[in-house]
């Protein structure tokens, strides 16, 4: 990790790890359910939509970090 880091770059990344848990998780959640009312399956979707979408999101979460404290 490089010691000159400005503060918009941490804010930037904290920014990026917000975004992509939030975004994953509603997208999974509003497909799980877009998916209960297509099928008329009330609950499951919506569960596993929102696993489905907190899985991405730590993943999304996990390559923004790796890449911030890479330096590239």
């Amino acid at each position: 990790m490089k010691k000159d880091r400005n503060p918009f770059t941490a804010m930037a990344l904290m920014s990026t790890i917000l975004a992509s848990l939030a975004g994953c998780t509603l997208i999974g959640v509003f497909a799980g359910k877009w998916l209960d009312k297509h099928w008329g399956t009330e609950p499951i979707f919506l569960i596993i939509g929102l696993f489905i979408g907190l899985a991405a999101g730590i993943y999304s979460m996990l390559v923004s970090v790796r890449h911030f404290f890479s330096g590239d």
